[in-house]
């Protein structure tokens, strides 16, 4: 991304309530946020991105459920204005769309009923909603993902979780940094 070392000068440069808010939109954990905006100035884009995902690993499972309230229900479309509703969109770009991978709005209605039901399923089992790194994914393999990790059991489960939250993490630290100030 073009603008990724003045992203990073200008998180680094931040006050500390404001690189806790741009943090946020990355992982809705307070302690998150904390965490890496504590270790900051950051001397690239790759040690930022390191020390938010060793963030995520390390938080309390019930600062890992505060991140995931901010995660919207996989087809369900986020809304909202904001920066992480609009990266939500983006990473789920392909939900509703087959193995051709045409995209949420023209969606299977079978693909987005079969998602709704196990997402329904996977809450009822786990008591928080599906995580998943959805960048790159079509529906069907969201899909396929999802029925799979509903015979996890708690332990595997919150370990898959913390995988998917990092790693959409990253993904989203380098959104941040690729932004024009």
């Amino acid at each position: 991304m073009p603008h990724t070392r003045a992203g990073l000068d200008r998180f680094n440069a931040l006050a500390p309530e404001d690189a806790e808010r741009d943090l946020l939109a990355c992982c809705a954990s307070r302690a998150f946020a904390a965490a890496v905006t504590a270790g900051r100035p950051y001397p690239g884009p790759g040690a930022l991105a390191d020390a938010a995902e060793a963030a995520v690993r390390a938080l309390g499972w019930p600062d890992v459920l505060e991140a995931l309230e901010a995660h919207p229900r996989i087809g369900a479309r986020p809304g909202g204005a904001g920066r992480e509703a609009a990266w939500s969109r983006q990473e789920q770009a392909g939900v509703g769309a087959g193995a051709a991978g045409s995209g949420a709005d023209g969606g299977e209605d079978g693909l987005r009923q079969a998602l709704a039901d196990g997402n329904r399923a996977y809450e009822d089992r786990f008591g928080h909603v599906h995580l998943v790194c959805a960048t790159g994914l079509t529906g069907t393999e969201m899909l396929a993902g999802l029925r799979e990790r509903l015979g996890n059991d708690d332990d595997t489960e919150r370990g898959v979780v913390r995988d998917h939250l990092a790693r959409i993490t990253r993904l989203r630290i380098a959104k941040l940094l690729g932004e024009a100030p």
